[in-house]
Order: C-alpha cells, then sequence, then structure tokens
C-alpha cells in the first residue's frame, strides 16, 4: 500500500526490506535493527507492526507465497480449459524461476533454517508447500494424468531438488535439465503433445 506522498507505508516497506535482507543473508544473519534502518523506521515501529522478528519472517513468507500462488492465475488465462497446457507451462515458470533466481525459494530456505518445530514460519511453510502440491496434483489429474498424485510428486521433488542443485553446484549443474525431466515426466503421464 502506498501513502499519499507516494512512498510504500511502513509496513510494507519493512517486509519488502526484511525479505531482501533474508534473502540475501538469511533469517539468523540478520537483526531487527539492521531490518528496521534499512527500512528506514526503528525498532519500535517494526515491533508494532509485527510483535517479534519470528512474526516478521512468517509476514515474509506469506508475502512471497501469497506471490507465488499468483502465478497459477496466470497459467489459466495463459491456457484456459487447458489443463496439460497448464501443466507444461508450470514446468517453462519452473524453469525460468531456476534460470532466475540462484538463491532459490525463500520458504525452502528458511525450512533448512529453522530448528524450531513450533517457530511460526514453520506453519506458512508447509501450508504453501502442501497447497502448491495439492494444486499441481489438481491440474494433474485434470490433464489426465495416469497416475496425478505420482506426477505432481515428481515435480514436485523435481523442482525442490532442482533449486537446491542450483545453489550448490551453480546453473550448468543437473538443475540446467530441470525443463527436459519435468516435461518428459508430464509426457510419460500423460501423452506427448
Amino acid at each position: 500500500m502506498i501513502d499519499i506522498c507516494g512512498k510504500a507505508r511502513p509496513r510494507e516497506r519493512i517486509v519488502e526490506t526484511a525479505t531482501s535482507l533474508f534473502r540475501r543473508h538469511g533469517i539468523r544473519g540478520i537483526g531487527v535493527d539492521a531490518i528496521a534502518e534499512a527500512a528506514g523506521t526503528n525498532k519500535m515501529t517494526l515491533y508494532r507492526h509485527f510483535g517479534s522478528k519470528d512474526e516478521l519472517i512468517a509476514e515474509c513468507l506469506r508475502h512471497q507465497a501469497d506471490k507465488a500462488e499468483r502465478k497459477w492465475a496466470d497459467l489459466e488465462a495463459a491456457a484456459p480449459g487447458d489443463p496439460l497446457g497448464q501443466l507444461l507451462g508450470w514446468c517453462r515458470l519452473a524453469a525460468e524461476f531456476l534460470a532466475r533466481e540462484a538463491q532459490g525459494c525463500d520458504l525452502a530456505n528458511t525450512a533448512v533454517e529453522l530448528h524450531e518445530d513450533d517457530h511460526p514460519a514453520r506453519a506458512v511453510i508447509e501450508a504453501f508447500k502442501t497447497a502448491q502440491r495439492d494444486k499441481l496434483a489438481s491440474v494433474c489429474r485434470a490433464a489426465g494424468a495416469a497416475e496425478p498424485e505420482l506426477l505432481a510428486d515428481t515435480l514436485h521433488l523435481l523442482i525442490e531438488g532442482a533449486r537446491v542443485s542450483r545453489m550448490s553446484v551453480g546453473p550448468g549443474g543437473p538443475s540446467a535439465r530441470f525443463l527436459t525431466a519435468a516435461e518428459a515426466a508430464v509426457r510419460a503421464a500423460v501423452g506427448a503433445r
């Protein structure tokens, strides 16, 4: 949300700034003082909006999850009434993300850093990853996959593994073949187009 002067409001500035800093330094590598300063605010304002750093982390992940969720609407708009086209579009979109985002998925990266089972971000991560996999299964089912749950799990594991591979061995490693592998899995389950 933008205020009258055309600047993002403090809450939005804090979320955007924290998301960027968490991506660059990890959730444990950056403190609230640095986030508040970089967002052009103060700790009191940060805590008034979020209550704790843990709540801020959870909100940043919700924000990223919302952005990713909107991509499904884009896929549906690009191939209306064509679930196979949407599924292949998902494969291409995931490949584009892999090529562009060297740091991987903010939610998966945070999951690796979290050691507390009761951290508020853990519920956000689990709900998002489960919903994404379930949406993928729904599209696989609509596309006529022989085993839609298996195809969804295969594609989900391929993208999660490709993200880690890109971070660990670079863009020329196995992640470079994500699109080929994902499309082959779809063709095997649904049939060639």
